[in-house]
């Protein structure tokens, strides 16, 4: 059963554990939260892509592991060297959930639109496959936000799908640059508005609208970031829903 609604799941939240290997990851809550919205499927079927980080096959056999012994169908899309399913398309749309790891999100960008995936993604959105991710898996979905894929000092991204129609800021409470460079860019006009995340939160979006802010850590918090008519930023804290 597809999702009641074109939705997406955008956060800096993902997997547990991460701290201690790329093979010990387990899948936090925001999945159960990502199936649920997907229409609660007995055996959800989940497509992880890893672009941002070239599919690096270590992070993919962790992403397996993590699903091992579970109702969860795993499946992933690698575009290097060639994509690994015959048909993406049909692929793509035959999920309950896509999961887009992070790194950098300017490679990830380029490269879907070699393989004519941002097409494809509008399309599944609009079908009801929830399209989900953390970090670059975040930002790729907006109009753009705050990349380090071009090195250690951020940079603005511009060129996101736009699906949602606003900014995203990423890591905004664990990256020292983050916060003032993604309210500079705001201000100046570089960004349009939107909203950005502490690590450990993410935001749901039924359509183009936000629909709430969820998370797995106590103390965190998602924000609107507005620019105010004098060329100002306005700073809302949005309160998010406790997963756990």
């Amino acid at each position: 059963m597809p999702a009641s609604a074109p939705t997406i799941v955008a956060t800096s939240m993902g997997f547990d554990s991460q701290d201690r290997g790329p093979y010990d990851l387990r899948p936090g809550p925001v999945f159960d939260l990502a199936f649920d919205l997907a229409g609660a499927p007995e055996r959800p079927k989940l497509c992880y892509l890893g672009t941002a980080t070239g599919d690096d096959p270590t992070r993919l056999a962790g992403i397996y592991a993590a699903f091992a012994g579970s109702a969860v169908q795993v499946s992933h899309l690698s575009l290097f060297p060639m994509p690994t399913v015959p048909d993406v398309r049909a692929h793509l749309l035959a999920q309950d959930v896509v999961w887009v790891g992070g790194g950098s999100v300017a490679n990830l960008l380029a490269v879907w639109r070699v393989h004519g995936l941002d097409e494809i993604f509008a399309e599944c959105w609009r079908a009801g496959v929830v399209l989900a991710g953390v970090s670059a898996g975040s930002l790729c979905w907006h109009l753009g936000g705050t990349t380090d894929s071009f090195g250690p000092d951020l940079r603005p991204v511009t060129n996101g799908l736009g699906l949602i129609p606003t900014s995203n800021g990423v890591h905004y409470d664990s990256e020292s640059q983050r916060r003032p460079l993604y309210q500079r860019l705001v201000a100046d006009g570089t960004l349009p508005g939107g909203h950005a995340t502490d690590d450990g939160v993410g935001l749901v979006y039924r359509g183009t609208e936000l629909v709430e802010a969820v998370a797995d850590q106590p103390g965190k918090a998602a924000y609107r970031v507005e620019r105010g008519p004098d060329g100002t930023v306005v700073e809302t804290r949005v309160e998010p829903r406790r997963l756990r």
